[in-house]
This record gives C-alpha cells, sequence and structure tokens, in this order.
C-alpha cells in the first residue's frame, strides 16, 4: 500500500456507520478435534470523506463482527471528495496483492457504479458519483484493501499546485477546460444578427426578394 502522511483523526467527533462485506467460517484443526470461528470483514464510515475497514475472528459472528468494528476505526483515514458532483478529483487505481481497483470520477447523476466490496468502501466514504472497475483478485479482503489505497492515493488540486508552484487552473485537466469554454459558449446571449452591408457607390441596390 502507497504511504502517505495522514493528519490525526478524532474518530470520536465522527458519527460511523458500520457495514458488514464478508462473514466466513475458519476451522482449526486441533489434537482434540476441530475449533470452528468467524471471521468478519467490516468497513466503516461517515459518509463525509471517512472510511476505514477491519478484520475481527471470534467464535460468535456477533462478537466477530464487534472486534471487525473497533479494529476498523483504528484505520479511518480522510478522502478528498470535490464539492461539485461529489466525485473524486481524478482517476486512480489501487493495488493490494493481486486485486486492483479502478475508479474514476463521474458527472453529477451517474451514481455509484460499482458491486459487492468495492460499493460498500465507496458508499460509507460518501462518494455519489464514481465510475469502478475491479481487476484481477475477486477476494473481498483483496478487493477492499485495494480501493482503501486507491483512496488513498488521490491527491487534492489545490495540493498538488502548491507542491508544484503553480496555479489550480494549471493542474485542471484539458478536457474540463474544454468543457468549461463549451459550457461558457453555450450560456452566452445570442449575438444580435449583422445588418446588411450597404452597397458601394455606383453601384445598384440589390433587389429586394419577391414573396
Amino acid at each position: 500500500m502507497l504511504k502517505t502522511p495522514q493528519d490525526k483523526i478524532d474518530v470520536g467527533s465522527l458519527e460511523l456507520k458500520d457495514q458488514v462485506v464478508s462473514i466466513n467460517r475458519v476451522t482449526k484443526v486441533v489434537k482434540g478435534g476441530k475449533n470452528l470461528s468467524f471471521s468478519a470483514l467490516v468497513v466503516v464510515g461517515d459518509s463525509a470523506g471517512h472510511v476505514g475497514y477491519g478484520m475481527g475472528k471470534a467464535r460468535e459472528v456477533s462478537s466477530a463482527i464487534k472486534k471487525g468494528v473497533e479494529a476498523a476505526k483504528k484505520n479511518i483515514v480522510r478522502v478528498p471528495i470535490t464539492d461539485k458532483g461529489s466525485t473524486i478529483p481524478h482517476a486512480v487505481t489501487g493495488r493490494f496483492g493481486s486485486g486492483s481497483v479502478l475508479l474514476k470520477p463521474a458527472s453529477e447523476g451517474t451514481g455509484v457504479i460499482a458491486g459487492g466490496a468495492v460499493r460498500a468502501v465507496i458508499t460509507a466514504a460518501g462518494i455519489q458519483n464514481i465510475l469502478t472497475k475491479s481487476l484481477g483478485s475477486t477476494t473481498a479482503h483483496n478487493v477492499v484493501k485495494a480501493t482503501v489505497d486507491a483512496l488513498l492515493r488521490l491527491k487534492r488540486p489545490e495540493r498538488v499546485a502548491r507542491l508544484r508552484g503553480k496555479d489550480v487552473a494549471d493542474i485542471i485537466p484539458a478536457d474540463e477546460k474544454r468543457k468549461k469554454a463549451e459550457t461558457a459558449i453555450a450560456t452566452a446571449p445570442a449575438a444580435a444578427p449583422a445588418a446588411p452591408e450597404a452597397p458601394a457607390s455606383g453601384e445598384a441596390p440589390a433587389p429586394a426578394p419577391q414573396v
């Protein structure tokens, strides 16, 4: 996973909601027989740019989920979300093990185009419009960790502009600039029709069109 500096987050001030991604039954063979237990993969988030995941293991399902929630609260990360459209700033690919997840920003009204474990992470983070594609491994653990890795790779345009010593307008991709220009042209008032040119001196005026 890409190591990026993260600010300390006060988990107590967040209204976190948990969502169980998968529950597996684990069997351990010992000398006296088999010990049955359950492992739960849980995702927590406040739907406002904070998300985390954790895994718990216990003899009962409820105890495993509780342990997973406590572990997820210790791994909360902050996700940059655009003010307009509630999407991500740019396309990014996250990887963990043999799993790979591609995230692409989408226009407003698209919704969350994702399934399974990716949707759980995206929904918990509060992203409302996004396009995703899960590549490689389909194991829930790998997909969740790859999705979180992709979210950690996201950068805000303001931060990139500050690091490069440029303006935010220079960081915006060319296609976004083109869309803004097209929007400005479409919303601009229509120009008044040009007046007919006067005939040059010595030339007869053009005949009026017959109705």
